[in-house]
């Protein structure tokens, strides 16, 4: 998979290693997706809410996003494992496709693997950004 630059704010940053470190003592079936998660963090630009980008994906963004192979686009906000509902297309960040696309921007295509195989979508639009929004407390 291809390794690009992603921007992460220090708000999302404290949230998400609090998160990591209650669910690698406890769940260990969800260990690869901690695991998976945790290399992003690490790799990541950490910055400040407010200098965030508003084309890159963040902590209760939601997103429109193509499948590069069936062409169908599908629009999802990127939550917390207890916030959660695919019924109202609210993915955790802790699901494959919610750690893939976290911290890129509008136009880059990201990729997965999947028990099926590899699977790859394009981030088209953001539709909501808390940053963007002035909200620095979601």
């Amino acid at each position: 998979m291809e390794s690009r630059d992603i921007y992460i704010t220090k708000f999302d940053l404290v949230r998400l290693k609090e998160l990591l470190e209650v669910g690698i003592s406890f769940k260990e079936r969800d260990r690869e997706y901690l695991e998976s998660l945790q290399n992003e963090l690490d790799r990541a630009h950490i910055v400040e809410p407010t200098a965030i980008p508003d084309n890159v994906v963040t902590m209760n963004s939601q997103v429109r996003l193509k499948d590069m192979e069936t062409g169908e686009e599908k629009s999802y906000t990127l939550v917390f494992p207890s916030d959660a509902d695919i019924e109202k297309n609210q993915i955790s960040i802790l699901a494959p496709i919610g750690t893939a696309i976290l911290g890129y921007r509008v136009g880059d295509t990201v990729d997965w693997l999947v028990p099926a195989g590899k699977r790859k979508v394009r981030i088209e639009e953001i539709l909501y950004q808390p940053e963007a929004a002035g909200r620095y407390d979601l």
